[in-house]
C-alpha cells in the first residue's frame, strides 16, 4: 500500500493498526482513504488492501 507517497510492506489490517504499526497517535491525525476521508469512528472496521493509497495528515499546532 501507499502511505503519504511511500509503498510500505504492512501486516496491519485496520486503520488504527497501521496507525499502532507507525507508532502515530490516532487523536492527532485525520486519515485520507482512496481520496475519501475516512470518519475516525469507522478506522478499527476499515479492512486495508494492498492497492490502497493511504494519506495521513497530522495536526499541528503553532503561531
Amino acid at each position: 500500500m501507499i502511505v503519504n507517497g511511500s509503498e510500505i510492506n504492512t501486516g496491519a489490517t485496520s486503520l488504527v493498526k497501521l496507525l499502532e504499526d507507525l507508532g502515530i497517535r490516532p487523536d492527532t491525525v485525520a486519515i485520507e482513504l482512496n481520496g475519501q476521508i475516512a470518519k475516525r469512528d469507522t478506522w478499527k472496521d476499515v479492512l486495508l488492501k494492498e492497492a490502497d493509497k493511504i494519506e495521513i495528515i497530522k495536526f499541528v499546532g503553532g503561531g
